[in-house]
């Protein structure tokens, strides 16, 4: 596979480098964020266009304290669920190249921020997956154990209900995703951890790398003496313990690197 038409010498070189890089691992370690399913058509939050620089009101929303507190912001966050672009997105190249470099056998834990649930859908083995922000697709409730297919929630909203209650116990329902204030599944940490310090190229996609806990994935990566490589369209956060920094379209990038196809001209 051949580099984009119009591709630097030097960005060529770069990418070539990292294919080589990919070929030799023997264990690699993913974290993906909102800018690997921006070709998909689901913005991401923080970019130029993403969610909340567009709209800061939106925000409120992914705030925990702000959705328990105020029956008015759970209204629009269930009108926003209803419209969510994840229902209608598919997954792209840059999906489908990590299941081609799990296939390669070289893929041991797929860490992703988001929420959309489009590594499932691509093929991602389940057990590979951590959801770390965990998922739409899903409703929970906060007071109780109930959980269920997103689908049963929505179904109650097409019905006239602006903010269902827990069928269970009457409390409050909300994605099964991580809020602002929400504190995180500690096992999913502990398997992050864990999968950050057993690799030895950790491969960091569409994420600016500024939301913590998992962000720190990267330098723990870093510390056990993985490679760091990172595709992000803007700098991020540990943009200087990179070995390698790819600016490029993640579902170009992606495939070239990941699919065992790139080969010298």
């Amino acid at each position: 596979m051949s580099p984009p038409a119009g591709a630097s010498p030097a960005l060529d070189d770069d990418v070539r480098t990292v294919a080589g890089w990919i070929d030799t691992a023997q264990a690699i370690t993913v974290l993906t964020g909102a800018g690997i399913s921006t070709d998909s058509g689901i913005p991401d939050f923080r970019g130029p266009n993403g969610v909340w620089t567009k709209n800061p009101a939106a925000e409120k929303q992914a705030t925990l304290q702000n959705y328990v507190a105020e029956r008015s912001v759970r209204v629009a966050a269930w009108r926003a669920r209803m419209d969510h672009r994840a229902w209608g997105a598919e997954p792209n190249d840059g999906h489908r190249a990590l299941v081609a470099l799990e296939r390669r056998r070289k893929l041991v834990s797929l860490l992703t921020q988001n929420v959309d649930g489009l590594h499932h859908e691509a093929g991602s083995d389940t057990d590979k997956i951590v959801e770390v922000h965990g998922t739409i697709r899903e409703v929970a409730c906060l007071e109780c154990d109930y959980r269920a297919d997103m689908s049963v929630a929505l179904d109650r909203i097409r019905l006239g209900e602006e903010d269902p209650p827990c069928p269970d116990c009457g409390g409050i329902l909300k994605s099964a995703t991580i809020s602002f204030g929400q504190q995180l599944v500690p096992r999913d940490l502990l398997k992050a951890q864990i999968a950050a310090e057993n690799c030895d190229l950790m491969l960091a996609v569409g994420t600016t790398l500024a939301v913590y806990p998992i962000a720190a994935v990267v330098s723990t990566a870093k510390s056990a003496g993985a490679r760091i490589v990172i595709v992000n369209a803007e700098p991020t956060e540990m943009d200087h313990l990179a070995d390698m920094v790819l600016r490029m379209s993640i579902s170009e990038v992606l495939p070239m690197i990941c699919g065992g196809a790139f080969r010298r001209r």
